[in-house]
């Protein structure tokens, strides 16, 4: 008891804006017990390579299926497009194009709830759930043949979606320090590349297809069966917790906490805490986030559902619409690694990054719109230089899993950041305007505005975090960096899901 009353009072120190007293029990990280254990103990750095070499096998590949296959579950509907999905659905006009958008509406009206599950349920087995339950929506889709049902359709799928990109995020914080969290976040999230890569080539091959069922069913059959074999790897193998984690000895369990508890941010919280949504929402980064994502999401619709629609237009036949993605889905692929090594090298480079990624989707943009339509392999250029913006958007999901502290605080962020997300994958499809085919220039148009948008959001972002750090660092006792005792009472303030506004101890990764 006295030890709780002294930790107590060394929150009141370290935070200025303290929860009520109703919320005082729940400031101890679910983990808080195995990091006392190991408190003042030197780590021998073998040891915690063994056990970052043994996180890496278990975590890294789950996330890396599951995510490939959310991407391809997400954007059936452009290899399948090729194949005849119209018109087996009965679709006209602009119902294509809402079909691009219904599926972010349903993610959009999961996104809160989601987040608020994964911090209060096992945050594995939740995920776990979810994967089942889309592979199940998935392959139903056949089973659609007008607009209204497969609408529905989408809509359920982006709803139990909506947990995978959040939930990653508060993984690789819970796992991972933030130096090495944007080399395993680029590890997983350059799935996108390799899903464009490989999903081009199942288009290819169920184009290959002449008996059966009609051609763009296969594809929804095949995504939605490989989900739901995934579920069950994710159920069983997924742990919720470091201190809980079966492919870890005990004493590695304290090291694998011990790890992330110096990123001054704790492991898992499961209280939900109203004064750190409050925060939230007063955050000047909060809104930064939601509209950098807004921007960076409008172009997106045309890499994802309308690439082979892009493409077609390019007078191109129709198989050639699905190998022709396959060079996006390498510069992609291999941006998001290059960028995850660098960031991975150099912590302080992460705006840096993202601004290089996204000027070079400007150059991809500005290519689309001012270049004469005869001159397509220049133009279809510009779309390959397009995919550089999973890059700068992964970084940007690294800025919520690195310089965001509190779990409640963490978690709305990065909910947040989604809803931007939502809102610009929404509004992206509308901007291919059936009357516009094929040479869609206000979509093209809508890509470069976006992209614009992010670029000064990265801007501002970087700018808003340098400038808290330098003050930061001039209120520290030595009026340049933090001391010992200073870096101790940020770590303990971290276990104790003080937020990164609160902890002055906190510095932001740049």
């Amino acid at each position: 008891m006295a030890l709780h009353k002294a930790h107590e009072r060394e929150v009141e120190e370290i935070q200025p804006s303290p929860p009520v007293a109703s919320e005082t029990s729940s400031q101890f990280d679910d983990t808080y017990e195995a990091y006392k254990k190991n408190q003042g103990n030197e780590i021998d750095p073998a040891e915690a390579k063994s056990v970052l070499r043994k996180i890496d096998f278990r975590i890294v590949p789950i996330l890396f299926f599951t995510y490939l296959l959310q991407y391809l579950d997400k954007n059936g509907i452009n290899y399948a497009s090729a194949y005849g999905l119209s018109e087996g659905t009965n679709l006209k006009g602009q119902d294509f194009s809402w079909l691009g958008s219904i599926f972010y509406f349903g993610y959009l009206v999961g996104q809160y709830p989601s987040g608020y599950l994964l911090q209060r349920l096992p945050i594995a087995k939740f995920l776990g759930f979810t994967t089942l339950g889309w592979g199940i929506i998935l392959m139903t889709t056949p089973a659609c043949h007008n607009f209204a049902g497969i609408a529905s359709n989408r809509f359920l799928l982006g709803l139990l979606e909506s947990a995978v990109n959040p939930g990653f995020v508060l993984i690789m914080s819970m796992w991972y320090s933030s130096a090495e969290q944007p080399l395993r976040l680029a590890a997983y999230y350059c799935t996108n590349g390799i899903a464009t890569m490989f999903g081009g080539l199942i288009g290819y091959a169920v184009g290959h297809i002449k008996t059966g069922l009609p051609r763009w069913m296969y594809v929804f059959l095949i995504f939605g069966s490989c989900s739901i074999l995934m579920s069950v790897v994710t159920l069983l193998f997924l742990p919720d917790l470091p201190t809980t984690a079966k492919f870890l000895k005990e004493p590695e369990r304290i090291i694998a906490v011990e790890r992330v508890a110096a990123n001054r941010q704790g492991v898992k919280n499961r209280h939900f805490k109203k004064y750190q949504a409050w925060q939230t929402l007063y955050d000047p980064k909060t809104w930064i986030l939601f509209v950098m994502a807004t921007g960076a999401q409008i172009p997106n619709s045309a890499l994802t559902s309308f690439s082979s629609i892009i493409i077609k237009s390019f007078d191109v036949d129709t198989l050639g619409t699905q190998y022709l993605q396959i060079p996006g889905g390498a510069v992609q692929f291999l941006s998001l690694i290059s960028g995850g090594f660098i960031c991975t090298r150099f912590p302080n480079s992460r705006c840096l990054t993202m601004t290089v990624a996204n000027t070079i989707c400007i150059i991809g943009a500005a290519m689309l719109v001012g270049l004469p339509a005869h001159n397509k392999w220049g133009r279809l250029v510009g779309l390959w230089l397009c995919y550089f913006q999973g890059l700068g958007f992964s970084m940007s999901l690294t800025i919520v899993s690195s310089n965001v502290a509190g779990y409640t605080k963490k978690q709305l962020t990065g909910a947040a950041l989604f809803t931007g997300y939502c809102v610009g994958n929404i509004i992206g499809p509308q901007t291919f305007k059936d009357s516009e085919k094929p040479g869609y220039r206000s979509a093209y148009i809508a890509m470069l505005i976006g992209y614009c948008i992010k670029l000064l959001m990265v801007l501002v972002l970087y700018a808003y975090m340098w400038s808290v750090n330098k003050q930061r660092d001039c209120e520290s006792a030595s009026g340049i960096h933090l001391t010992d005792e200073e870096e101790k009472a940020a770590v303990e303030a971290g276990m104790l899901d003080v937020t990164e506004i609160d902890n002055k101890g906190f510095r932001y990764i740049l």
